[in-house]
């Protein structure tokens, strides 16, 4: 078994033993059905969750599967965790949660299930690269992803003639080619917070190494002298935003968007839906962020949205495995995947929204990398950090508390990857 690190423990605020979990996951009922619990984080996913509920249960004699979509479920799972109540599925992102739990030994591994042989590489790839340190096993089955780069107004650019930009100093001709005809290029939506990480993860992965907050960690780079370009560039692009982006949330972009008032909006394929509430005929289309001066090193912003792990406290594996399999299935994937306009992790021969036309061969071909805030811890608040960089507009001050506060709150973590290395002889 791995050693837990302190700041996990911390982090759950309790002691945990896998083999003296509570009893009762993945028994059988008072029917005789075996019991299976998924426990999923996606509140705007629960629709199609209990429509797939359903018809798993109208379809399986032998086992009954439960499928809970709170709000607030990243807390609800943490508080089950604490009380040692396991459900026998997560569904949750690919993010630093996902790296405490395996480091805190609550997923099992799942690397002998079939249907990992489906998943696109890349996907598995990016779920490997959120471990703190290599750890042996497969620990997720990817289901769903998402896509950040430039959503825009595809009738707009059909009408002035604008062609999609390939390098950054195309983006920003484009960008005064669309101030020329009187148009906004952008939309931004700062006010809340969350919505400065779109611009910068969609900068970072073309312009910083995929591993750089590994590299941190391991004492090897520092944030400073790899995310300066990044933070350079984001305030360019702020300049060619709305008046005041910091008075306008991520309600009023989207309706904004969807209205016209812009060309273009840099946030994730995940706004599709709140566009569309507004106009439900407006024509959209995206475009990897084009970050760098060579078109080769454009990279999709790309990570796992929505994944699979069963906990180690799951009493029938077989069962939990069933259930996958059942949501895997094409068309129960299409059926999500038509819902909440996802990009399926699972290759084959899926229908995508028309939203994603312009980087589905970036996703055919896994030329992707994840979202850099996934390995951010909360306690950073980097959202809030790039806001206030963006008001403020004080690079040097901005990079220099970047660096101190990770030193600061990943301490642990940064421990246990160099005592990682030093075992190993990795330098």
């Amino acid at each position: 078994m791995r050693k837990r690190s302190k700041m996990v423990s911390l982090f759950l605020a309790c002691t945990m033993c896998v083999p003296m979990l509570l009893t009762g996951c993945g028994s059988q009922n008072n029917s005789g059905k075996i019991e299976i619990e998924l426990v999923q984080y996606k509140p705007e996913a629960v629709d199609v969750f209990k429509a797939l509920e359903e018809e798993f249960n109208r379809t399986h004699d032998d086992i009954h599967l439960t499928i809970d979509s709170p709000n607030d479920a990243m807390t609800i799972i943490k508080t089950r965790f604490i009380r040692e109540d396991y459900p026998d599925i997560l569904g949750i992102g690919g993010d630093i949660n996902y790296s405490y739990f395996i480091d805190a030994n609550i997923l099992a591994d799942v690397s002998d299930y079939p249907g990992l042989a489906d998943i696109n590489q890349g996907y598995k790839d990016i779920l490997e690269g959120l471990e703190f340190v290599p750890t042996e096993g497969t620990y997720g089955v990817p289901y769903v992803a998402n896509a950040a780069g430039i959503l825009y107004n595809r009738e707009m650019f059909k009408e002035h003639g604008w062609e999609i930009p390939e390098t950054w100093e195309e983006l920003i001709a484009l960008c005064d080619e669309i101030e020329a005809a009187g148009i906004l290029p952008f939309y931004f939506g700062f006010k809340d917070t969350w919505t400065c990480l779109a611009p910068w993860n969609s900068l970072a992965v073309g312009l910083a190494p995929a591993d750089v907050c590994q590299q941190v960690n391991a004492g090897k780079t520092n944030f400073t002298e790899e995310y300066r370009e990044v933070a350079e560039k984001i305030m360019t692009l702020v300049e060619y935003g709305e008046d005041g982006p910091f008075a306008y949330d991520y309600n009023n972009a989207c309706t904004a968007f969807a209205n016209g008032e812009s060309a273009m909006f840099a946030i994730g394929s995940y706004a599709v839906p709140q566009i569309k509430s507004v106009n439900p005929d407006m024509d959209i289309d995206s475009f990897v962020t084009p970050a760098s001066s060579d078109p080769a090193g454009n990279t999709l912003n790309s990570g796992v949205d929505l994944q699979f792990c069963v906990t180690s406290a799951c009493e029938n594996k077989e069962a939990a495995y069933e259930v996958l399999d059942f949501l895997l299935a094409d068309e129960n994937l299409q059926m999500y995947l038509d819902d909440q306009s996802a990009v399926p992790c699972k290759t084959g021969d899926f229908i995508l929204a028309p939203n994603l036309d312009g980087m589905t061969q970036y996703i055919a071909e896994g030329k992707m990398a994840d979202y850099q805030d996934h390995y951010y811890p909360s306690e950073m608040a980097v959202d809030a950090q790039i806001q206030t960089y963006l008001i403020e507009k004080d690079t040097d001050a901005f990079l220099a508390k970047f660096d101190s506060d990770w030193q600061r709150y990943n301490r642990d973590i940064i421990q246990m990857v160099r005592d990682y290395n030093q075992k190993n002889g990795i330098q």
